[in-house]
């Protein structure tokens, strides 16, 4: 194993421990993972409300009479 391997492998296991509280634990840094893909999907999916209801509000206005 190469030893900068092993030495995240020890920090990591330290920060798991809570022998290391600068450090993120495992838990946190997924959740952290987590959080930033559901972050990414509310944008996405608020990316395609906005462009629909842009789309719907064309349409409704193109019926009125003027």
């Amino acid at each position: 194993m190469h030893p900068e391997a092993l030495r995240k492998r020890v920090r990591q296991a330290e920060a798991d421990g809570g022998d290391r509280p600068e450090l993120l634990s495992s838990t946190e840094r997924e959740e952290i993972r987590r959080l930033r893909k559901e972050n990414f999907e509310l944008r996405r999916a608020n990316e395609i409300l906005k462009s629909a209801s842009v789309f719907f509000a064309k349409e409704l206005d193109a019926d009125r009479p003027k």
